[in-house]
């Protein structure tokens, strides 16, 4: 059963559709969409090799003519110079502002894809269909896209809402193992700021959405994608509740940029860290009873996924070089520090001018070199 979950945004709505075998009818739910019969497919080496033929032929079947533009997997690719290369690949396709770019992929290639759409000819229309579980429940639905610069991550972008966003559940059955747990990390995140209920529901169910069980994972999935759709119908320019997704990304953010971005650690690995460390810090400052804190910690930790910096490579982190990368963070505001903090499961709240000393005295007692 296909789950359809409205993103209100006015003249720019459009639909999440959750469900198995929707990569199959990707050519009838795109077609209402172009007003010519083609479309450029960004997607990556890895993704389309394994899915491509099938949704080339499903666009096929719907009369549509496919462009694929393949690029590298990994984040790397979420570059000014892959931004670059997919542009001139679309204007070498010589795309009008009536065709669409279609994202097939991962949340590189739906930030990569969805960047380069809301730039192209001052904008062009596109469509989402996410292959990782962390795309499917965050980075596809919202209209945020992006690329990496050497001074942070995601610092260069746009707003840019798609027309659609096609959630196909079977395509997880590819996922690694990894990769898996590193989407789970963006689900119960969704449980710990604003959903207490649904936390609970995670506790119970963890493993079971972890080994992809139909219901669990269709029900974690929905989940997550409606709270995201009510904040972003709410907040589209995070103004302000928005904020509160970021939960755990300013340590993440950090992280990833001390370990370069790369394999060593996955967006979702920092995610698991970063929240663990956000509920560490609260219960800290006293804002979060320490029992909360245990609970939202184990929650992470008991999906497999790393809370503690010792559990990432590199580790000893340096404490000033972290504070100053949070500090080039997209939610810092003068170069004071803005958190989401907790103050309780399913409490999560933003936290402005956050005392840099004592985020730092907190990162060395966590581990980090003083």
């Amino acid at each position: 059963m296909t789950r359809r979950i409205p993103v209100g945004l006015g003249d720019r709505a459009y639909e999440v559709l959750v469900g198995d075998g929707l990569l199959d009818a990707a050519g009838e739910h795109i077609r209402p969409f172009l007003k010519r019969g083609r479309t450029a497919v960004v997607s990556d080496e890895t993704v389309w090799a394994l899915h491509g033929k099938r949704l080339s032929a499903a666009l096929a079947r719907a009369g549509i003519e496919a462009h694929p533009v393949i690029v590298p997997p990994g984040e790397q690719t979420k570059s000014f110079e892959g931004l670059a290369d997919v542009s001139d690949r679309l204007l070498a396709l010589e795309l009008d502002r009536g065709d669409l770019v279609t994202a097939f992929g991962g949340g590189v290639v739906g930030d990569l894809a969805g960047f380069a759409a809301a730039i192209y000819k001052r904008g062009i229309d596109f469509v989402q269909i996410p292959t990782t579980l962390l795309a499917q429940v965050d980075s596809s639905v919202g209209g945020k896209t992006a690329i990496d610069t050497p001074r942070g991550k995601n610092l260069v972008g746009a707003f840019h809402q798609p027309k659609l966003v096609l959630a196909d559940l079977s395509v997880l059955t590819t996922l690694p193992e990894r990769e898996m747990r590193a989407g789970y990390a963006e689900v119960i995140k969704y449980g710990l700021l604003g959903d207490r209920d649904f936390f609970e529901w995670l506790e119970a169910n963890a493993a079971a959405v972890l080994a992809r069980e139909p219901s669990a994972l269709t029900h974690a999935v929905a989940r997550s994608v409606e709270m995201k759709a009510e904040i972003v119908a709410e907040d589209e320019r995070e103004q302000g509740r928005r904020a509160l997704l970021n939960l755990g990304h300013t340590f993440a953010h950090a992280l990833e940029a001390e370990t370069g971005y790369g394999a060593a650690l996955l967006h979702g690995e920092a995610v698991g860290v970063g929240m663990a460390l956000a509920f560490r810090f609260s219960s800290q400052q006293g804002l979060c009873s320490g029992q909360d804190a245990e609970r939202g910690v184990r929650g992470v930790a008991d999906a497999g996924l790393p809370v503690r910096m010792d559990d990432v490579p590199g580790h000893p982190f340096d404490a000033d070089r972290l504070v100053s990368h949070m500090a080039q963070d997209k939610k810092a505001e003068g170069g004071r520090l803005t958190f989401i903090l907790a103050r309780a499961l399913g409490e999560a709240f933003v936290a402005k001018d956050v005392d840099a000393a004592a985020v730092r005295r907190f990162l060395v007692a966590e581990g980090a070199r003083a």
